[in-house]
């Protein structure tokens, strides 16, 4: 399994990205697991890669206004991550929920382990420390 980590930026509507978004989109006809954050969705976005696939950005009205090659409305989730088939995108201000969609697709971990590192990432409670320590040690028993 292989991951394309496309990361935040405001330079992916730049022509010097235009030659890895041309790989990106080969890579994702493919079946390779893309992941894009932030600015990166507009790099995908401007280049064809959401046009037939569920996104999110960091907002729909932003997207069209700076992505003047964008057709990809009606595959538009408002929310903070969208992940589909192989391709993960979410808005700059949720990369814990990014994380945990890009680990969720590589099968890194339980589902009781991830929701675990999730929860205490997101809480920094220190219950959650201890599920994700005792989900971790049933995985060594």
């Amino acid at each position: 399994m292989y991951l394309i980590l496309c990361q935040i930026g405001n330079t992916w509507s730049e022509n010097i990205h235009e030659p890895i978004l041309k790989k990106v989109g080969e890579a994702l006809k493919l079946g390779t697991i893309i992941a894009a954050i932030c600015g990166a969705t507009e790099g995908l976005a401007n280049f064809g890669c959401l046009d037939s696939r569920k996104h999110t950005s960091n907002s729909l009205e932003y997207i069209k206004m700076v992505c003047p090659n964008y057709k990809g409305e009606k595959f538009y989730e408002m929310g903070p991550v969208a992940s589909g088939e192989n391709l993960i995108t979410a808005l700059g201000v949720a990369p814990l929920e990014f994380a945990m969609e890009v680990l969720k697709k590589l099968d890194v971990f339980a589902p009781d382990t991830l929701h675990s590192w999730y929860n205490l990432n997101k809480t920094h409670k220190l219950e959650y420390f201890f599920q994700l320590m005792s989900s971790i040690n049933k995985l060594t028993i």
